[in-house]
């Protein structure tokens, strides 16, 4: 039995590694950690989480973490990076599903987070944790950053054309619309019912950290600059994520179904559909699966629909995905597969 700590239990991502975990039968939670709750237990502040009525928050202390064999971070930026190098010097594998290891180019981290790194040393042994693309990488890794909810879907969404040289990298156009459970779970007047109901607005328009790490990403996979126009919006919704993409390409509609639909035949958590269908977002609730849609309104032209959870795919699912890697399991383990209904 495999011991996982997981720092920053109190988030949504937090409580969704907990809700998941509990399934798995390899893994046992051995240590949590909330400044705010330490002494408290999980029952007692999440009813629905009642497994783990012997669990509970503890206040933060390297020295325990290092008792574990996977520590998963779901913190702000800037925490993980300052804790990663005492305990990946101890043995321990860490998953960080905030920013702090999802660039190898410290440079390009301070530019957009707005302060030096406190590991850069690190950043070139970080693996991106998107598993249908760094599958074998993550399985040696020892330090893994957890994608943000924005890049999985965009990333997913463009990743056939992008590896068969097939996309425009000049002229990526990617509109997002989120629930409001991916700004975090921190009191916000502008996420209350009586402000978030009936309404639908762009935020950040003028440029949003996700946006340079889908460019670097992308930009990575096709070994030279892709140019991404990325604006998010806010959905009066709690959960879901989804991204209509607008590609330039010279494949036909069905030459590019058949690229997606091969380059994906083996991934179990990845489904593709065709028009009339539409990818919803209901689709992918509570699960860690992502469905795409592709479709046509003029030649040289492809619009790409894809829809994830951002708290599971999009966070803790993914997290799960990439510690199962880590630690020799099978991929899936635990992980819902299939979207709650109604």
């Amino acid at each position: 039995m495999k011991r996982i700590g997981i720092v920053g239990g109190t988030g949504y991502t937090g409580i969704e590694l907990l809700r998941m975990l509990v399934n798995h039968t390899k893994v046992e939670v051995a240590y949590l950690t909330s400044r705010s709750e330490a002494g408290n237990s999980v029952a007692s502040l999440y009813p629905w989480l009642d497994h783990y009525d012997a669990l509970e928050f503890e206040a933060p202390s390297i020295e325990r973490l290092c008792h574990c064999d996977l520590v998963f971070y779901a913190t702000p930026n800037q925490i993980a990076m300052h804790e990663a190098p005492e305990l990946l010097n101890r043995g321990v594998k860490l998953i960080d599903l905030a920013a702090d290891f999802r660039f190898s180019d410290a440079t390009v981290w301070q530019s957009i987070y707005g302060a030096p790194h406190a590991s850069p040393e690190l950043l070139c042994d970080a693996v991106y944790g998107l598993p249908e693309i760094y599958r074998d990488r993550i399985k040696d890794a020892f330090l893994v950053g957890n994608p943000g909810c924005y890049p999985t879907a965009s990333t997913l969404a463009v990743l056939p054309l992008i590896e068969s040289g097939q996309l425009d990298l000049e002229n990526l156009i990617l509109d997002g619309k989120s629930g409001a459970s991916g700004a975090g779970r921190n009191p916000r007047t502008d996420l209350i019912v009586a402000e978030a109901s009936d309404n639908f607005h762009a935020y950040a328009a003028s440029g949003h950290r996700h946006g340079p790490e889908i460019e670097y990403q992308l930009s990575q996979l096709a070994g030279r600059s892709v140019s991404v126009t990325f604006v998010p919006h806010l959905l009066p919704m709690i959960r879901g994520i989804e991204i209509t993409a607008y590609i330039k390409t010279p494949l036909s509609l069905e030459d590019a179904l058949t690229l997606y639909r091969q380059r994906y035949a083996d991934e179990p958590l990845i489904s593709v559909v065709q028009s009339p269908q539409h990818p919803e977002t209901r689709w992918v609730r509570g699960s860690n699966r992502c469905v795409l849609g592709l479709y046509q309104q003029k030649p040289g032209q492809i619009i790409v629909s894809s829809v994830i959870d951002n708290l599971v795919k999009g966070a803790a699912g993914q997290a799960i995905q990439n510690m199962n890697l880590m630690l020799g399991f099978d991929e899936t383990t635990a992980l819902p597969m299939h979207a709650l209904s109604p």
